[in-house]
């Protein structure tokens, strides 16, 4: 159970490092809080140039606990996404977000490990093992599905209305 120290302590990593993100940011990443409640973000990660997701934008939300920045955040793709190490709830198998997590990281650092992760996928690691073998072995039928599955942030917008 949270006390309010522990609850104003998360709150004000969580406000330096929106500030840090709004005075430093990384071309194609955004995060903020998604409304009032400083324990719910929004973000969104651009495609990387040269792999199957240049020029798709992806939406994610953070959940934070109140043990942040002691325990990772839950990081989920809302955007419909087809990734090897994605599945089809947006769940992410990363390392970093498990058992690697450090309070050393942050929102910008989840972001950009995020957006490699992108361009170079785990195969060892899948939680999509389709998406897996269509990297390693058909290219263009990956690609194919990374587009059938993508749907623009408008479109997201439209089917939660």
């Amino acid at each position: 159970m949270a006390t309010n120290g522990s609850s104003a302590t998360v709150a004000q990593r969580l406000q330096k490092e929106l500030m840090d993100l709004m005075l430093s940011p990384n071309p194609g990443l955004t995060a903020f809080p998604s409304d009032s409640n400083l324990l719910h973000w929004t973000a969104t990660i651009e495609g990387p140039a040269d792999t199957p997701y240049a020029s798709l934008t992806f939406k994610l939300t953070f959940e934070f606990a109140s043990t942040y920045p002691y325990t990772a955040p839950t990081v989920l793709f809302k955007t419909p996404i087809f990734h090897p190490n994605v599945d089809f709830s947006g769940r992410i198998c990363l390392d970093i977000l498990k058992e690697k997590w450090s309070a050393v990281y942050n929102v910008g650092s989840v972001l950009l490990s995020l957006q490699s992760l992108l361009g170079e996928p785990n195969n060892s690691s899948p939680l999509n093992g389709q998406a897996a073998e269509l990297w390693d072995n058909d290219p263009e039928e990956f690609k194919r599905l990374v587009l059938a599955r993508h749907k623009t942030p408008e479109e997201l917008d439209a089917e939660a209305l």
